[in-house]
């Protein structure tokens, strides 16, 4: 009997993988995906599935850079993605800005003096809520207008999040195509409540205790955490909208 080698697929590989900090920034965008399945791997929960014929893999990280750097390896190690999306909510530190914008960043910095450049050659459409240019990760949540406005005096950058430094590093250390796709889930309208501070747990996580000190110390504080969750909502969907053609292009030129 005469032996025939065929190629094999691997089964672990992904197309496209996608690092976000919570589930719900990725809620709407897996609704969407075919044969989604959920495993955990070391202290990561993966979710990985169809959008068309595209693999996707997905890693909850958890809110901050040393959380997302180690997850983005994890995904980089089981699954070696063609390409690397860090994906997510991001607070505006335009005027112009509204919730749910998509902010597509060509460089990113953070508050240490350090700069990755993005191989993005993205057009702008501002009066369509697409917004290219540069993002800078924070250490901390910034809550307040004023906070924000600092921040974009000294980076001159258009929107903040926590985490797509650590993913793009990671990225370039692994010679992994990158990039970053943020969604505007607080804008220069109003400060953030205080008790988002208290309200996000380490891993980014809704703390329920927290929630009900919050509203013992301050009973209108539920009209805030309530209006900052439709505007999650709405930063969720858009993000959904945006990145099903992004990860169909990408899967087609991988």
């Amino acid at each position: 009997m005469s032996e025939t080698s065929e190629p094999t697929s691997d089964k672990a590989h992904a197309d496209i993988g996608i690092v976000c900090a919570l589930k719900m920034e990725l809620g709407p965008f897996l609704a969407r995906c075919d044969r989604v399945r959920k495993y955990v791997g070391g202290k990561f929960v993966f979710r990985g599935g169809f959008l068309g014929d595209a693999r996707v893999a997905i890693v909850e990280s958890g809110a901050g850079f040393a959380k997302a750097r180690r997850a983005t390896q994890a995904l980089v190690d089981a699954h070696t993605p063609d390409w690397v999306i860090s994906a997510g909510f991001s607070g505006a530190l335009r005027d112009e800005m509204r919730i749910g914008d998509i902010v597509v960043a060509n460089s990113i910095v953070d508050t240490h003096g350090h700069e990755l450049s993005v191989d993005m050659n993205m057009e702008a459409d501002p009066e369509h809520g697409l917004h290219v240019g540069r993002l800078v990760t924070a250490d901390e949540i910034v809550r307040t207008i004023d906070e924000k406005r600092a921040l974009a005096d000294r980076t001159e950058a258009l929107a903040c999040d926590m985490e797509s430094l650590a993913v793009a590093q990671v990225c370039q250390e692994t010679r992994t195509r990158f990039m970053a796709i943020r969604s505007i889930s607080d804008d220069l309208s109003r400060d953030l409540p205080a008790e988002v501070l208290t309200v996000l747990g380490g891993s980014g996580s809704i703390r329920a205790g927290a929630i009900a000190a919050s509203l013992i110390k301050r009973p209108s504080s539920v009209s805030d955490m309530w209006k900052l969750r439709e505007q999650a909502q709405t930063a969720a969907d858009k993000l959904s909208r945006f990145l099903d053609p992004i990860v169909e292009q990408l899967y087609e030129h991988r």
